[in-house]
C-alpha cells in the first residue's frame, strides 16, 4: 500500500513540474519564430514597370525588380493605397487595384507585406493631410465613414486576392494628424475616432494583422511622448509604432542622431508596452557608401530594442531611380542597377 501511494505521489509530483515548466515555456517568447522585416517601399514600382523602366542585375542583365530586392536580402514590401489618385506617375497611381496587383506578385515570391493607408487621393505627410476630393464636403460623421468603408474595401480586395497583410498602417506620417482640417491634432479626440475607424476595419478584415501608427523624425523622443500620451489619454487603438528616419532633410548626419533613434524606440516600446519599426529610412543616392553605413546602423538600432518589440527597417523606394523619379534619396544607379547600399540588407 505504501508503495502504490508513494509511486503515485512520483507521478503526480512529475506531472506537476512538467506542467509548471511547460507554462514557464509557453510565456517564454520563441525567438525562432522571430524574423526581423528588411523591407522596400515600392509604391512607385508599377508606374516604373508600365512605364518600360528596365530594372538590371550587377552583371546588366534585366532582371524583376522584387527578386533584385529579395536578393539583398529584402523580406518585405511596403505599399501605399491612395483613395482616387491621378494618372501622374509620380504623383498618382497606387489605387486599390494597382495595389492588390503589386501585393500578389511580392507574395509569389514570399514577401511580408505592409498596406499604408494615406486616406488622400495623393500625398499625405506632416506638410499636408488633404481629405479625398470625393470626401471634401463631408460631415465629421460621414468621414468616420469613409475610413472605415474605404479600409475595408481595400482590405477585402485583398483578401480575395489571397493576400492577408501582415501589417496594416492607418495614416501616413500623422504627426500633425489627418484629414484635414477635422482630423488635425488641434481636434485630438476627433483624430483619435478617425484612426480607431482604420484600425477596428483592419481587424474585422484581418483579426491577426498589426496596426501601425507612423510618425515622423523618428529620432525626436519629445515628439513621439507628445504624440502618443495624447494619444492613449484619448483611447486610441494601435498595435505597433512606426517611425521615419530622414537625417538628410534634417540637414544632418545619421551619426548625430542614431543614438537618439535607438533611445526613442527603447522608450516608446517601454513606456507604451507597444513594437516598434521603422517604417521610413533614406539616404543621398550620392553618397553609396554613408547611406550602406547609415542603413546598417538604423538596423542595428532597431535590433537593439529589447524582447524582439523592434520588427523591422523598411527603405522608402529605393528602386526609385533619380532620372525616373527626380527622388533623391533613392538606392538606385543611373544604369538601371542596385546600389551597393541596399546589400546593408544582407548583413
Amino acid at each position: 500500500m505504501k508503495i502504490k501511494i508513494y509511486v503515485r505521489l512520483l507521478i503526480i509530483i512529475g506531472f506537476l513540474q512538467y506542467s509548471c515548466s511547460s507554462s514557464q515555456n509557453d510565456l517564454q517568447p520563441n525567438p525562432t519564430n522571430f524574423v526581423f522585416a528588411k523591407g522596400a517601399d515600392i509604391g512607385w514600382l508599377s508606374q516604373m514597370e508600365a512605364t518600360g523602366y528596365q530594372f538590371k542585375d550587377t552583371d546588366g542583365t534585366n532582371k524583376n525588380c522584387l527578386q533584385l530586392l529579395k536578393d539583398r536580402g529584402i523580406n518585405t514590401v511596403r505599399l501605399r493605397v491612395w483613395v482616387n489618385p491621378s494618372s501622374h506617375p509620380i504623383n498618382g497611381h497606387c489605387s486599390k487595384d494597382e495595389t492588390v496587383a503589386m501585393a500578389v506578385k511580392a507574395k509569389n515570391l514570399g514577401m511580408r507585406i505592409m498596406i499604408n493607408f494615406h486616406y488622400s487621393d495623393s500625398w499625405a505627410d506632416p506638410g499636408q493631410q488633404n481629405k479625398p476630393e470625393a470626401w471634401s464636403t463631408h460631415t465629421f460623421s460621414e468621414l468616420l465613414n469613409d475610413v472605415s468603408q474605404h479600409t475595408q474595401d481595400v482590405l477585402v480586395a485583398l483578401k480575395d486576392a489571397g493576400i492577408t497583410p501582415e501589417w496594416v498602417q492607418v495614416g501616413n506620417e500623422i504627426t500633425g494628424g489627418l484629414l484635414f482640417p477635422e482630423g488635425s491634432y488641434t481636434h485630438f479626440n476627433q483624430m483619435v475616432q478617425l484612426l480607431n475607424k482604420g484600425y477596428d476595419a483592419t481587424k474585422l478584415i484581418f483579426p491577426t494583422s498589426k496596426v501601425v501608427i507612423h510618425l515622423d523624425k523618428g529620432n525626436d523622443n519629445s515628439l513621439y511622448r507628445w504624440f502618443f500620451d495624447q494619444a492613449v489619454a484619448n483611447g486610441l487603438k494601435f498595435d505597433v509604432i512606426g517611425a521615419s528616419f530622414y537625417p538628410y532633410w534634417l540637414n544632418t548626419n545619421y551619426t548625430t542622431i542614431i543614438a537618439d533613434l535607438e533611445n526613442n524606440l527603447k522608450d516608446l516600446a517601454t513606456r507604451y508596452n507597444k513594437e516598434v519599426m521603422v517604417v521610413e529610412v533614406g539616404g543621398n543616392y550620392e553618397q553609396v557608401q554613408d547611406t550602406k553605413n547609415m542603413l546598417t546602423a538604423v538596423i542595428q538600432a532597431v535590433k537593439n530594442v529589447p524582447n524582439n518589440k523592434g520588427l523591422g527597417v523598411i527603405y522608402w523606394e529605393p528602386q526609385g531611380e533619380k532620372t525616373w523619379s527626380g527622388y533623391q534619396l533613392n538606392a538606385w544607379q543611373q544604369d538601371g542597377k542596385p546600389s551597393i547600399a541596399l546589400d546593408a540588407f544582407k548583413e
